[in-house]
């Protein structure tokens, strides 16, 4: 199928509005709806237009501060247009002189909401005009969601309103009075401002790693967090949500009011079937943290260092029973830490920051002793290394290690949720599938982040949207594909080479799936990979709320009837 700037081809009538097309709104149409949300519709530039010559925004003072500040989070989350991968915006406009710079890959017009009132304006004109819509908050999105050309995108980065504090909460047309402490926030409030301002309640909540994730599609995909193995998701925590709907309705939903919206955005995917506008959480007494961080190196280089690797994750869900969460990572080929000379030598390992709350700091040594000693014992070569914290609280814990990796280049991201069987049953199968997974990226992770509190978690309306395969999971194992940005070769190849590292886990947790916000949006069956059972109700759901696809992403719940081709999202044949 393909679609000139003449128009969409006959064989496929049914597309989203572009610029080049008749349908495309007049510029008085757009007028009006900028009056009605008071002046606050943009038409941004490219964040790296500065840096290009034929560029009328060109500016070599302002080009070094963007280049400069290309990598943080913060800088993408604070444009309108930017997200923090470059390929979701197609390397259209990179901070680089020796790419080509144009707005082909970005929003045509941003509507920079900060009351549900103007979310909702955004809705009503999109579908009345047919226009691709799209949602981005903070831009912190590894599925890429956040961005499309020939769209209208709804910025909710501000949609942030004062937080309020409850000492218990009553949803809307519920009788049932939830006993414990909650907040209420915009859709667009970030994960450091939240633990800051609860920090000075002593209360905190199942939140992200990331300083600016923003709460709405944090909370969408499910949401984990060092917190989860106690409390269950972030999703499981939701007591009410706020949105629009795809018919531009703002609605309550809880478990009384919308209940099946409600279940279906606690877990089911941002830019689905609403767009959040404000969330009710529970909030929790911050804990005291006692954290370890363990350093495992082999200075070899040999195949034994995997059979480590599976040995630790083979105790992962011991650990995670006993009140252990954390983040562990591994790297096929690194210079040694403790290698002065200046070319230090290359050695394979790992290292793990576990964490345990509300317990003597001698509890965690306790626990972790005989995974170290077994290391130490069968394995004497290894360097081991243990690096004690303690933390009065959880934001005392977060502010030394959020997360610090870098935006602004091309990359994707691939997972596997990883039970207890999958990770103790054969050990030799693990240790080979982690060096299938690790070796050809040099990365990978381990994430304890579930456990008792997500297998047992009763969320309000006793069930939601998230994988089922989290109720089993002890661990959501990541790692990364990168290429140079404008390769469409080095693109296929890092695609094809991130599924094939892939391939040995799947075939480790069979029965499993993928987090769908920390994933590869190009997973074989991806229905299934990121919803399991869950995604026939939510496909219900979606045809119900939305059945004109006035919202469509990818990988999102019922996006099967349209294509993309040429920066068109058309809509397919039977």
């Amino acid at each position: 199928m393909t679609a000139g700037k003449g128009g969409p081809s006959s064989k496929h009538p049914r597309c989203k509005a572009i610029p080049e097309t008749p349908s495309w709104p007049r510029a008085a149409s757009w007028a009006r709806l900028n009056e009605s949300v008071n002046g606050r519709l943009l038409q941004p530039t490219p964040p790296g237009a500065v840096c290009h010559p034929r560029w009328p925004v060109f500016d070599a003072t302002e080009c070094a501060k963007v280049n400069s500040s290309w990598s943080t989070y913060e800088f993408h989350a604070s444009d309108p247009v930017s997200v923090d991968w470059n390929q979701w915006a197609n390397d259209t406009c990179l901070p680089w002189s020796d790419y080509s710079c144009s707005i082909d890959g970005y929003p045509k017009v941003v509507l920079n909401a900060s009351i549900p009132a103007h979310v909702k304006a955004g809705v009503v004109f999109a579908r009345k005009h047919n226009i691709r819509l799209v949602v981005k908050s903070s831009g912190h999105d590894y599925v890429g969601r956040s961005s499309a050309p020939n769209s209208l995108s709804i910025w909710t980065h501000y949609l942030k309103k004062e937080l309020t504090f409850h000492d218990s909460f009553r949803p809307k047309n519920c009788d049932v009075e939830i006993e414990g402490t909650a907040v209420t926030a915009g859709a667009g409030a970030e994960m450091i401002e939240l633990y800051a301002a609860l920090d000075t309640r002593n209360q905190t909540i199942v939140g992200g790693g990331g300083k600016t994730v923003s709460l709405g599609g944090y909370v969408t995909g499910g949401g984990h967090s060092l917190l989860s193995a106690r409390y269950g998701m972030a999703a499981d925590q939701v007591l009410e949500v706020e949105l629009v709907t795809p018919s531009g309705d703002i609605v309550t939903a809880n478990e009384c009011t919308n209940p099946d919206l409600f279940w279906a955005v606690c877990g089911g995917g941002g830019s689905s079937f609403g767009i959040l506008t404000s969330l009710t959480l529970r909030t929790h007494p911050t804990p005291g943290i006692s954290s370890r961080t363990v350093v495992i190196l082999n200075p070899d280089q040999n195949t034994s260092t995997f059979d480590v690797v599976a040995y630790v994750l083979s105790k992962f869900p011991s650990l995670g029973d006993s009140g252990l969460s954390g983040y562990s990572y591994f790297f096929h080929s690194f210079p040694n830490p403790f290698d002065n000379s200046s070319t230090p030598s290359l050695i394979t390992g790992m290292y793990f920051i576990l964490s345990l709350q509300d317990q003597p700091p001698s509890t965690i040594d306790t626990i972790l002793h005989p995974l170290l000693s077994h290391i130490n014992t069968t394995y004497p070569t290894f360097q081991v290394l243990t690096i004690p914290e303690e933390h009065p609280s959880f934001y005392a814990w977060y502010q030394i290690h959020y997360d610090t990796s870098a935006a602004g280049s091309d990359v994707l991201v691939g997972s596997r949720l990883l039970s207890s069987s999958a990770l103790t049953t054969n050990l030799t199968q693990s240790a080979a599938a982690l060096r299938q997974f690790i070796t050809p990226l040099n990365f990978g992770t381990a994430y304890l982040v579930s456990g008792k509190g997500v297998h047992h978690a009763v969320p309000r309306g006793g069930s939601n949207a998230i994988n089922p395969a989290w109720r089993t999971a002890y661990v959501h194992a990541t790692n990364l594909a990168g290429w140079s940005p404008g390769n469409p070769n080095e693109r296929e190849e890092a695609i094809a080479r991130l599924d094939a590292s892939l391939q040995g886990l799947r075939e480790l947790a069979p029965d499993s799936g993928a987090y769908v916000n920390e994933a590869n949006p190009y997973e074989r069956n991806w229905q299934h990979v990121f919803w399991g059972s869950n995604y026939k109700r939510l496909l219900q759901i979606k045809r119900s709320v939305d059945p004109d696809d006035v919202l469509w992403c990818h990988p999102c719940v019922g996006n099967e009837n349209w294509e993309e081709v040429n920066g068109h999202l058309c809509r397919i044949e039977d």
